[in-house]
């Protein structure tokens, strides 16, 4: 994902009405490390919730694809930093739909990542720390999006 410069940052809010850049900045001032980051999403990437959320899956996707199943201690650091980011990328956002979508991808790629979830405690309960964001999060939802959200949690629970 690339970061916008600061002077692209710059012009776009050269272009905004006072009322809403005071808000941007208010909502800026509660990230620190990553604000540069939260900028750019919101002046460039927050208009198309969808497009942002496949952003972020490619991302994911290829972070999995480079995940390194041989040793355990190794795989586990690459899942948290992984997972650091998705967390990240959804209090971006401020979404419970993309929480879910972002959540869902992340436990079904770490499923099908070849890992011996079972046979790690740590594996193991990183991945039911997961589904239970993902079903407290659900509970927000409209009650179609809870059933279709609810089938694909269904899919990857394995306790």
């Amino acid at each position: 994902m690339k970061t916008a410069t600061i002077t692209e940052l710059k012009k776009e809010l050269g272009s905004l009405p006072p009322a809403e850049l005071v808000e941007l900045c208010l909502r800026l001032a509660k990230f620190k490390k990553d604000s540069k980051e939260l900028l750019t999403y919101l002046l460039f990437e927050a208009h198309s919730l969808d497009g942002y959320i496949t952003s972020v899956k490619e991302y994911i996707s290829l972070e999995f694809d480079g995940l390194t199943t041989s040793h355990l201690y190794h795989a586990k650091k690459t899942l948290r930093k992984i997972l650091r980011f998705t967390t990240k990328h959804i209090r971006f956002t401020g979404s419970k739909q993309a929480e879910i979508e972002l959540l869902l991808f992340f436990c079904e790629k770490m499923r099908r990542s070849g890992l011996q979830i079972d046979y790690s405690v740590q594996l193991s309960n990183l991945y039911t720390q997961q589904l239970r964001k993902i079903e407290k999060a659900i509970e927000a939802q409209h009650e179609d999006l809870q059933f279709d959200y609810r089938k694909q949690l269904d899919a990857l629970s394995f306790m």
